[in-house]
């Protein structure tokens, strides 16, 4: 099937947001989620996804849902579960060095969670302390709050602060 038209681009997904520039951004979950999330929605935001050249997308769902997806689509992805009852401590050990890794070079990767929530802020803001994009806790903080337009909570915070005392 070749797709034409405007529609061969897809559509960005909801709460797109650049953390670095062309390299790292977030969103909420292609298609949604919980009643809200629609089949056809997750196809066409995955095609964007595919079409604006990343190279892996990493999302933090709990569960494995719809990863086929991705694989359907030609979508590099990796599965990193972070729910509510799993250690921030490890997942933040796990993802700081891996996007590193990823995004060296021509790198350009899509960090998900169901919706995009203090968790994900706070990874992302975190991983900038962490990489040494920024020097401060404090700074990293609101450098995400402003990239967001959206306050981040104690738990965001919190992953932040655990971010700095995390090793190379």
């Amino acid at each position: 099937m070749v797709l034409k038209g405007k529609w061969a681009q897809g559509i960005q997904p909801r709460n797109f947001a650049w953390i670095l520039k062309d390299k790292l951004a977030v969103c909420e979950r292609p298609g949604g989620y919980g009643a809200n999330h629609r089949r056809v929605r997750r196809q066409e935001e995955i095609i964007w996804i595919r079409e604006q050249g990343f190279t892996r997308v990493v999302t933090l769902i709990p569960s494995p849902h719809n990863l086929h997806n991705y694989d359907e689509m030609g979508v590099a992805w990796r599965h990193l579960p972070f729910g509510p009852h799993d250690d921030p401590r490890t997942v933040a050990i796990t993802l700081f060095p891996e996007l590193a890794e990823l995004l060296a070079g021509d790198g350009k990767v899509l960090v998900h969670q169901d919706e995009l929530s203090d968790r994900v802020a706070g990874l992302m803001a975190g991983y900038l302390l962490w990489a040494g994009v920024v020097p401060l806790a404090p700074q990293a903080t609101s450098v995400v709050e402003r990239l967001l337009s959206r306050q981040m909570g104690p738990l965001g915070r919190d992953l932040v602060a655990l971010a700095a005392t995390i090793e190379h």
